[in-house]
């Protein structure tokens, strides 16, 4: 891609650093345009994203001499932004601490720290510094002490952030030109330093996290087809995982929305079982066991009566209760408002987790047996699970797109209900010799027969979204990645097929055409697609999918990041971001087609 272009065209062209306990998001253009601290889910410091008048953001201005040029310092994620007009150039590198210590302990502070190298000449630029605290709730004021600059917010929630750098501060923080004649810091954190930091530790900062990140990127397999796409969306993941609880988040902002000028703006920095057990899943075959710990233990934490429901979605910290409430003096990203905090549809029934759930326990156990130590509190979930499956199963949910009217009997779900029995019999078959497993049968097999009863639809030639319906959705496919029906099977062939025919458009695909409660979808979710060449590889149609694929690929920004939609004609990318979902289905797509390659 022209640098040049990355700038003028109004695509999602971000890149995210971070550190597993919060994340920024950096405009190609050198712009800290989204971050919350001192975490994922708190007010945001900047969210020029969401309204580029009052929502605060932290930019290098150059003259229109110089070209700009992004990338990441290969296997980390560590943005660069390098400013160059041929007679002067510099870069700065992007980054959140985060290393071991000697105590084994993770260091991950809420900073953002930006590293100013100089390369040649001496650039001149000008800094715009405008946070904008509380999601720009009351006046943000800056104050210039010896040590530091203070940012407080004048609001009911007391606030404050703090600047060291070794920049003049006064000039720095009004605007004046900057000269570049040696390398210069800027560290913003949410919290007073106890002691001095200089350059010297900057840099130290700077090398124990690319050593980190270089580290885990060594134990990620590498594979000879799409190895440089799996790592990006490995770490992508990765930064999308929230340490301290085991947590990992849908996607790291809210309200960008899924089609510009709608309000289908939803806050997705919440873990949604559904989308975090596909993530704990891929981490699993990846080989990195502490994620999926982590997760399992944070699952274990949510259920502490063997009787409690699961919920589909939780705070990161575990907190149970999301509710929903509009910004609305925000005008939200290119003027599509409203923008949500919190997320409505905690409350909502969707009875696919639970499948989706047993499936990443039954896979990790699968994997992982040898290290049983919670294997006993798994067992307990394992039964509760299929107790409340057993009792719910034949009752209409949610689905997986959330409709927030009706109730209906869901084809996805069932299937889902089905895998839930399914895996919890082959628990029980690795951990007590299958003792349960024989009276759980019956069940599995009477959820079968009732899905081919009832979701095949003779007229379409297809399973449809839901029982006695003509709609079809993209989520059937995945029928046979979770093996309840053959990849052979002329009725799922049948179904691949009607599902391209229907559902693709320009090369890539709507989840479902029928109207939901905002009316018709106008943009395509990016996973579906992903699922689309996953059942055309499977069908047998390998070439058209690896077509398809490849093609998919040069969709992502600059930096290879999905979000959550694509724009059907301008392949423009829409909707919260990164998101987990994108890299997720990226990476299990590309491990396809290594394992053939392998062949």
């Amino acid at each position: 891609m022209n640098p040049n272009d990355i700038l003028n065209n109004e695509n999602l062209n971000y890149g995210i650093i971070g550190n597993c306990k919060s994340a920024a998001l950096i405009n190609a253009d050198s712009s800290i345009d989204w971050c919350c601290l001192p975490q994922f889910d708190s007010p945001s410091i900047f969210a020029n994203i969401l309204d580029n008048d009052i929502g605060g953001s932290f930019k290098i201005l150059c003259d229109p001499s110089y070209a700009l040029n992004q990338n990441y310092c290969n296997k980390t994620s560590i943005l660069i932004t390098n400013f160059s007009n041929k007679t002067n150039e510099f870069e700065v590198l992007d980054f959140m601490p985060r290393y071991q210590k000697e105590s084994g302990v993770y260091y991950s502070p809420p900073e953002i720290i930006r590293f100013f190298k100089l390369i040649k000449g001496k650039p001149k630029f000008n800094i715009l510094y405008d946070p904008r605290l509380e999601y720009s709730n009351g006046e943000t004021s800056n104050f210039i002490k010896d040590d530091f600059i203070v940012s407080v917010v004048d609001y009911e929630n007391h606030d404050t952030l703090y600047l060291y750098t070794d920049f003049d501060k006064s000039k720095f923080l009004n605007n004046e030109e900057l000269v570049l004649e040696k390398d210069h810091f800027v560290s913003i954190t949410y919290y007073e330093k106890i002691n001095s930091f200089n350059i010297e530790d900057s840099l130290f900062e700077f090398e124990k996290t690319k050593v980190y990140w270089r580290n885990w990127c060594a134990k990620t397999p590498s594979f000879e087809l799409y190895n440089d796409q799996i790592i990006r969306s490995a770490i992508t993941l990765k930064l999308l995982t929230f340490e301290k609880t085991g947590a990992v988040l849908a996607a790291a902002t809210t309200s960008l929305p899924e089609t510009i000028g709608e309000e289908r703006n939803w806050d997705y920095r919440f873990c949604w079982i559904r989308d975090a057990s596909m993530v704990i899943k891929v981490f699993t075959k990846l080989g990195h066991q502490k994620i999926v710990k982590n997760f399992i233990n944070y699952i274990l934490n949510l259920i502490p009566d063997k009787n409690e429901k699961l919920q589909i979605m939780y705070g990161i910290d575990g907190n149970k209760n999301l509710a929903e409430k509009t910004l609305d003096y925000f005008k939200g990203y290119k003027n599509s408002s409203p923008v949500r905090i919190g997320n409505a549809a905690f409350i909502q029934k969707q009875n696919d987790i639970y499948g989706i759930l047993m499936d990443a326990i039954h896979y990790q156990i699968l994997k992982f047996n040898q290290d049983n130590d919670k294997n006993a509190e798994l067992w307990s979930i394992v039964k509760s699970i299929v107790w409340v499956v057993e009792n719910n199963w034949s009752l209409p949910d949610k689905g997986i797109w959330e409709f927030r009217n009706e109730d209906k009997h869901f084809t996805f779900s069932k299937v889902l209900c089905w895998v839930a029995i399914d895996r919890a019999i082959k628990v029980s078959e690795i951990i007590q010799n299958g003792i349960s497993a024989r009276k759980w049968r019956p069940l599995r097999d009477k959820i079968f027969d009732d899905i081919m009863k009832n979701a095949w639809n003779k007229k379409v030639g297809a399973f449809t979204q839901s029982y006695n319906s003509n709609y079809l959705d993209a989520s059937v496919l995945l029928m046979e990645t979770y093996g309840f029906i053959s990849p052979k099977s002329p009725k799922y062939i049948k179904t691949v097929k009607v599902i391209e025919k229907e559902l693709l458009v320009n090369g890539l695909m709507f989840r479902y055409k029928n109207d939901d409660d905002f009316g018709s979808p106008s943009s395509s979710f990016t996973v579906c697609s992903f699922w689309l060449i996953d059942s055309l590889f499977k069908i047998g149609e390998e070439n058209k999918a690896k077509i398809m694929f490849d093609k998919l690929l040069n969709y992502g920004n600059h930096l290879q990041l999905f979000s959550e939609d694509i724009d059907f004609k301008s392949k423009r990318l829409l909707g919260n971001f990164p998101q987990a979902y994108s890299h997720l289905a990226l990476i299990n797509t590309a491990m396809k087609f290594n394992l053939k390659h392998n062949e």
